[in-house]
């Protein structure tokens, strides 16, 4: 690809030249490639058709992860999250030992490499709280956890300029990828004082289906907010917001 310069900007096609925009700019390609129904029957570009089917396969699995978690992701996740996750999810299926190529799924991958995901990739859950936390999933009654003990918030959260407070987020999630649904549950703090006053712990349960079979997840997160006359503005702009899948448990 090329990208464009001057002060006219083209979008559309003009011979074999296509024009676009990006989060990356103006750019400009030369169409090509071979014919698609070249690729879908011949057997030269058989591992292309099963990359392809699984490529198509983690984009979906991660759709259904997002939606999951749309709730908390509204202020949080970053520009480039679809297409990350999406990568994410291609190593969970290719960790799948038992399934032919072409048909391995995340059902039989590896769902445990997601655990330390960051959907906010501009403002990370690693870099942003210090305060340790204990997360669990209890597969028997169904209880996604989180707990904190009480923490020196401007000591434990690495907050951006202008916060005045914060709360704790998080999401307990049961996915089944193969029928595309999910039952998940959010909790989240009061709006709290980033300042030298000591929380009080912090648990949050969330309770999906108890005995399940299918992978289950917990995110974690912070919500900055600045308080002006009184009122709560949060900081949501994209750039400040972490979340992060803490826990993970894929049977």
């Amino acid at each position: 690809m090329a990208r464009q310069k001057g002060i006219i900007k083209l979008k559309g096609t003009i011979g074999d030249i296509t024009f676009y925009k990006t989060q990356d700019g103006h750019l400009a390609r030369e169409k090509g490639g071979i014919d698609a129904s070249r690729i879908k029957n011949d057997p030269a570009f058989q591992r292309t058709r099963e990359n392809g089917s699984e490529f198509g396969r983690a984009g979906k699995a991660g759709k259904i992860l997002r939606t999951a978690l749309r709730v908390l992701l509204l202020n949080s996740a970053d520009g480039r999250v679809v297409s990350r996750l999406t990568q994410a999810m291609v190593k969970v299926i290719q960790a799948d030992t038992i399934s032919e190529r072409g048909l391995r799924n995340v059902i039989d991958g590896e769902a445990e490499l997601l655990i330390g995901f960051e959907f906010n990739i501009r403002g990370k859950l690693g870099t942003s709280l210090f305060a340790p936390y204990v997360g669990i999933i209890d597969r028997v009654s169904g209880d996604i956890s989180v707990d904190l003990d009480s923490f020196i918030p401007a000591n434990m959260i690495a907050a951006p300029g202008g916060t005045t407070h914060f709360k704790i987020i998080s999401a307990g999630s049961e996915i089944d990828f193969e029928a595309e649904t999910f039952v998940s549950t959010n909790s989240e703090t009061a709006i709290l004082p980033w300042d030298m006053t000591a929380t009080a712990a912090i648990s949050h349960v969330n309770p999906v289906t108890p005995n399940s079979t299918k992978p289950l997840f917990l995110a974690l997160g912070v919500e900055f907010y600045q308080q002006v006359n009184g009122q709560m503005y949060p900081l949501k702009n994209g750039s400040y917001n972490p979340l992060a899948l803490v826990s993970v448990s894929g049977l």
